[in-house]
């Protein structure tokens, strides 16, 4: 399971880093979060389960020093959120010093010849107990190994408590501000956001004090509640961020200008949402905008789309198509249509070609053309494709709406 999370991990964070880097810099830090939770987890997968020497020889010692840049990140990304300014400053450089320093205490064993790190390697493996005697810092003189190691969890729980009292402050000070009044759901997701941290730091943290003061590692290879709890908050950590869409995919939530189709390009008779504030001669509208009027403006500019440019008539109109003709990124316009229309967009598409079709029909084409040239016309490469599709939308064939169109 451990491995599964790992590699779940990383997925989310490229997810997250591919989607929101360039617009929203804070995504960076919580990016780096799970990338860097996933590491943990992945090198306590190797020192624990995996039994491969080359594996632990790799990662023992070499990248635990980046555990410690875990709470830094969350406090970050929290920071970042609240008062929407992602920049560090030169006094934040003081939260790399953790890390700083354990990087300089284990270079004796980062520079210790391969030969004997496989040696080192090969003793874990056999006995996983063999790394409480072993003193692979500069430090381990002076600290036991229970030290170095609950370090980590409670360096996470620092910054836990940190962050909690920032996101406190900041709504008992600011309780009116754009972050929380017009993105109701960042609150539940920052809140839920520490619970799942608090459940998962705590139960790892005990975990490394019973296994310390029992002397064996026994505890990580028996079902507890330990070991169910810990999994628990690593799984919820994992899992949230894919219930808030707007922060997988980086819905716009802070004004920012908006395209829309000018008046001029509208045909007669259609009206689109008339904007709450002013718009440019290029039809750029400079109101505020966030998640549910770009949804809202989404689905008006997909409306005009339709009915101005008839994208659908294009045999290839798919997502991508659709999505350049509006200039919003393809996965916004996927969840729109999944999240918000609850419809597949070949259905959508295939809507407006059998609307196209019915007029056409309705019009007298049929006299002049076969109904698969009509369906050709309307944006169906294909008879059956064509066919299929209307009595899916109509509950009956082309030939019988021809023969109760002619009666």
């Amino acid at each position: 399971m451990i491995l599964s999370l790992s590699i779940l991990g990383i997925f989310l964070s490229v997810i997250l880093l591919y989607f929101n880097a360039r617009k929203f810099p804070a995504t960076i830090y919580l990016g780096l979060f799970f990338l860097l939770i996933s590491l943990y987890n992945f090198i306590q997968f190797v020192m624990l389960y995996s039994k491969s020497v080359f594996l632990v020889s790799v990662v023992f010692l070499n990248f635990g020093f980046l555990s410690y840049l875990i709470g830094p990140m969350f406090y970050w990304y929290v920071r970042s959120v609240l008062t929407d300014n992602s920049r560090l400053k030169k006094s934040d450089l003081w939260h790399l010093l953790p890390m700083a320093i354990f990087f300089l205490s284990s270079l004796p064993h980062l520079f210790t010849p391969w030969a004997n790190k496989l040696d080192i390697a090969s003793k874990i493996v056999e006995d996983n107990n063999y790394i409480w005697f072993y003193q692979p810092t500069i430090f381990a003189k002076h600290f036991s190994a229970f030290i170095i190691f609950i370090s980590r969890p409670v360096l996470v729980f620092c910054y836990t408590i940190w962050s909690v009292v920032l996101f406190i402050r900041f709504k008992r000070i600011k309780g009116e501000s754009n972050v929380f009044t017009k993105q109701h759901f960042m609150s539940k997701w920052l809140i839920l956001l520490f619970v799942f941290l608090t459940i998962w730091f705590v139960s790892h943290a005990l975990q490394i004090g019973e296994s310390t003061f029992s002397g064996t590692l026994n505890i990580f290879y028996s079902l507890n509640i330990l070991q169910f709890l810990s999994a628990a908050g690593l799984i919820g950590l994992l899992v949230l961020p894919f219930f808030f869409p707007a922060i997988l995919y980086g819905l716009p939530m802070f004004p920012q200008p908006t395209t829309l189709l000018t008046n001029q390009d509208e045909p007669s008779g259609i009206k689109p949402g008339k904007p709450d504030g002013p718009t440019t001669g290029t039809g750029i509208k400079v109101e505020n905008k966030y998640e549910a009027d770009y949804l809202m403006n989404m689905h008006q500019n997909i409306e005009l789309c339709m009915k101005n440019l008839k994208p659908y008539l294009q045999p290839d109109c798919n997502l991508t198509y659709l999505s350049k003709l509006i200039d919003v990124p393809m996965h916004h316009v996927a969840y729109y249509f999944r999240e918000e229309k609850k419809q597949t967009f070949n259905d959508y598409r295939n809507g407006w070609r059998i609307g196209h079709a019915k007029n056409l029909i309705s019009a007298g084409k049929a006299n002049d053309l076969t109904l698969e040239a009509i369906g050709l016309l309307s944006g169906f490469s294909t008879r059956n494709t064509f066919f299929i599709s209307f009595k899916k939308v109509e509950g009956i064939s082309p030939g019988e709406f021809l023969a109760r169109h002619t009666l």
